[in-house]
């Protein structure tokens, strides 16, 4: 995958210790996910495996958080733009201290504060909630612009999904990102290949996407979504690259539903239910391949 802004020598190496463990969190996302929609019997498996390393990665390396302080100001801000993804975040944030593990155990019940989207006024380490698709850019856009306005220095971070591209909303906030060289602000696109209807270039091809953002201004780089490597060595380089004057994107080409062979590229995955043998069976798989 190409890595435009890189080309002298390649994003920086990271420790081999850093990667063996944004690849066993990215392994706990999965497993966890499975486990809590067992709960909600029925939920969003492949697009949340979809972006796995991409949660890891930021989470285990590359965002500046104070879990013991989730509303710091100098802390760096996550939104989840397909934030049906959100299944995969909470037992981070457990797993981090945002949270206790009981809450987990009550995914989606009556009462307790994780639900099928994220809600920053019910869950520690939100920082926006989500449900209709594209808006969490143009707030991270807010946000960035904010923080520059204050003099703060946080990176605002967005992940954004595939058929989330085919919303006008992402396409204002990305020309006004690029007027005002919000050089703080980075997407990131889980372009898995699908949304809710099936293919995304069968319902409206974003294609080409990478010219498209690069036409409102911002850097774009490529990675293969589930390369540990790539993706966190290529996150580590925005987070420390103060030269930028642009917002960056980093199209991460992902597989919907990774890790479960059946759910694979099967966009009647977007959301399902496992019963019990099959949950078993996707456990199983899941261990042997971590």
């Amino acid at each position: 995958m190409s890595s435009p802004q890189f080309d002298a020598s390649g994003p920086p190496a990271v420790e081999e210790e850093v990667l063996d463990r944004v690849r066993e969190r990215a392994y706990f996302v999965r497993a966890e996910t499975v486990r809590l929609i067992s709960i909600a019997k029925t939920g969003h498996y492949s697009s949340t495996f979809s972006c796995a390393e991409i949660l890891a990665a930021l989470y285990y390396d590359t965002l500046r958080l104070f879990p013991g302080e989730p509303r710091h100001p100098d802390r760096d801000r996550f939104l989840m733009g397909k934030g049906h993804a959100a299944v995969g975040v909470y037992p981070i944030l457990a797993d981090l201290g945002y949270l206790d593990r009981e809450v987990l155990d009550g995914y989606t019940r009556l009462g307790n504060p994780l639900g099928d989207h994220p809600d920053m006024t019910k869950v520690p380490g939100v920082d926006f909630s989500s449900g209709s698709l594209g808006h969490n850019l143009s707030v991270g856009l807010g946000m960035a612009l904010g923080a520059k306005m204050t003099g703060r220095q946080f990176l605002t971070w967005v992940l954004l999904g595939d058929g989330e591209q085919l919303e006008g909303q992402i396409w204002e906030a990305a020309a006004a990102a690029g007027h005002y060289g919000t050089s703080n602000l980075v997407a990131v696109v889980d372009r898995n290949g699908y949304c809710l209807d099936g293919k995304v270039d069968d319902v409206i091809t974003v294609e080409p996407l990478p010219d498209r953002w690069k036409a409102f201004g911002w850097d774009v780089i490529e990675v293969d979504g589930h390369d540990v490597a790539a993706v966190t060595s290529t996150f580590r380089a925005l987070r420390d690259d103060t030269s930028r004057t642009k917002p960056a994107v980093v199209i991460a080409h992902t597989v919907k539903g990774k890790g479960v062979g059946f759910m694979e590229r099967d966009f009647g995955w977007h959301l399902g239910w496992l019963a019990p043998e099959d949950e078993a069976a996707v456990h199983r798989e899941l261990e042997e391949t971590r």
